[in-house]
């Protein structure tokens, strides 16, 4: 396992500091402020510490305000319910002093039910596409050097983009999308772990389907996004050290703000996960109105 994959495994695992109080540090993407999913696969791993027996099927959370990557961040988990059959959790983020995050997530005894999925989209497998490195490579006088460092840090993980054009095309495209990704390596047999790690991963790629219509590739950094909340379901196990496809759409842009949705397959066509997220979606020349640029100002 590489020294990437470790540091990324170690960003899941917490320290606890007290019953239901967890610390966790960061590791800088080459973004601006702390990565969302981040947040999201150290919220659930602070969350799957206070539950045995049960899996996280769902989890929703609301991004509160701009993480410091210089800081450490405390996780407080509330126990909300525990009954038969479920539990639910809440999940405070705290950066200094204040709440930067907060996120509940339902478990679930396995049992069986009935069952039936979506049907995997028909896309060439990953061995046949270009990573989003190489592309990005091969593009590199285009993009700005603050989105070549972005792409660069992902060293941990691999994605595999099935329509490369969409990082660069300004014209306007079909608010729809497919990308192969994956951890690289060999990760332990612990469900719990990918569970975390698919959280981590979910947060990529996503809310930059809402800008395909409008002709703004977010590769080219003309538009600033931030998550502002996140909702993702666990259907069945998966393993995210093999081939995810994600399968992803965008019904609707407004208010300054954009909607996606992906839909999150294995290579067998399985359907593991879904997930959606709403994020600000702003033009830099009117992010920058009035002279700010504080983020935590702008959303």
């Amino acid at each position: 396992m590489s020294s990437s994959v470790n540091e990324l495994l170690d960003l899941l695992t917490l320290e606890r500091l007290e019953v239901n109080i967890f610390r966790g540090q960061s590791r800088d993407i080459g973004s601006a402020q702390v990565f969302g999913g981040q947040v999201l696969g150290q919220a659930l791993s602070a969350a799957q510490q206070t539950v045995t027996g049960r899996d996280a099927h769902s989890m929703h959370a609301y991004f509160l305000r701009r993480g410091d990557i210089d800081a450490p961040i405390v996780y407080e988990v509330d126990h909300q319910r525990d009954g038969r059959s479920f539990s639910v959790r809440r999940v405070v983020a705290i950066q200094h002093g204040r709440p930067i995050f907060n996120m509940a997530a339902s478990f679930q005894v396995p049992e069986a039910g009935l069952e039936h999925q979506s049907d995997m989209p028909n896309v060439p497998p990953p061995d046949a596409l270009l990573s989003s490195l190489e592309i990005s490579e091969r593009v590199s006088a285009v993009i700005p050097e603050k989105m070549r460092r972005f792409l660069r840090m992902q060293e941990p993980l691999e994605f595999r983009p099935v329509h490369p054009e969409h990082y660069l095309s300004n014209k306007a495209l079909a608010p729809a999308k497919q990308t192969w990704m994956r951890v690289r390596g060999e990760l332990p047999d612990d469900d719990n772990l990918h569970r975390s790690l698919l959280a981590y991963l979910s947060d990529y790629e996503l809310l930059g389907t809402a800008t395909l219509p409008h002709g703004l590739p977010f590769a080219q950094g003309k538009v600033q996004m931030a998550s502002l909340d996140h909702a993702l379901w666990f259907h069945r196990q998966m393993r995210v050290d093999r081939w995810l496809l994600c399968d992803f759409d965008s019904p609707n842009t407004s208010g300054a703000r954009g909607l996606a949705r992906s839909r999150i397959f294995d290579a067998d066509g399985v359907l593991v996960a879904s997930s959606a997220q709403e994020g600000l979606i702003r033009l830099w020349d009117e992010a920058r109105t009035g002279g700010s640029t504080d983020f935590t100002q702008q959303r």
